[in-house]
């Protein structure tokens, strides 16, 4: 059967959702050119003639899987809702244990990172943008007078700091925390951070649990 003519936006759309699919199955040190083409049915000239290099296809690979990302904790966080609300959901939904579907994909790119400075500046700005659409709604709650936060990115930096950690521990190392206590973590890390307790957090927030849309 024929392959559909797809333009330019399409085809690379296309390379880079079978070259995310790679990583995840391969890992980004013995994913190939050759992988992503044959997942494809096209040649390795094409792929190459996309994105020139490997390095190149796997930050912009690694960059299109996480802004999918990005634009969900944005839809969250964008909720006509109170900032505790938004902040619990989207903070659940980015937990290891919730929906977010980069997490295996960031771990790959934290570890390339070290060798490829593409990939390291790439997976730089986007770290960056998620602690900042976090400390930006902490901002808007605190001036609300919904909670208190005096460095809301800072209070972001050591918040996902600890999801982070728990993310490389549960996927990385299939650790033993159970996804109970992992919430409850998270729960109380953020209760922290915005000076309420726990009762109070999870009370106003028990409607606005992590959806997948």
């Amino acid at each position: 059967m024929a392959r559909v003519r797809l333009n330019v936006a399409e085809r690379r759309e296309e390379m880079l959702r079978a070259a995310v699919g790679q990583i995840e199955l391969r890992g980004v040190s013995s994913v190939r050119i050759a992988d992503v083409a044959s997942a494809l049915g096209v040649s390795n000239a094409l792929v190459l003639y996309h994105f020139s290099t490997k390095e190149k296809l796997v930050a912009a690979a690694f960059a299109y899987a996480a802004e999918a990302d990005l634009a969900h904790l944005r839809k969250l966080l964008a909720r006509r809702t109170s900032a505790v609300r938004r902040l619990r959901a989207a903070v659940r939904w980015y937990a290891p244990t919730g929906q977010a579907k980069g997490w295996r994909l960031w771990i790959e790119g934290w570890a390339a990172s070290l060798r490829h400075p593409a990939l390291r500046e790439v997976a730089g700005d986007l770290d960056q943008r998620w602690k900042a659409e976090l400390a930006q709604v902490m901002a808007e709650g605190a001036a609300a007078d919904e909670f208190r936060c005096e460095d809301p990115r800072s209070a972001a930096w050591r918040l996902t700091a600890l999801l982070d950690g728990m993310a490389v521990q549960t996927i990385s190392y299939a650790g033993p925390l159970s996804r109970a206590t992992m919430l409850r973590w998270t729960d109380e890390a953020l209760a922290r951070e915005l000076g309420i307790d726990l009762a109070a957090l999870t009370g106003s927030a028990v409607a606005d649990a992590p959806d997948a849309g």
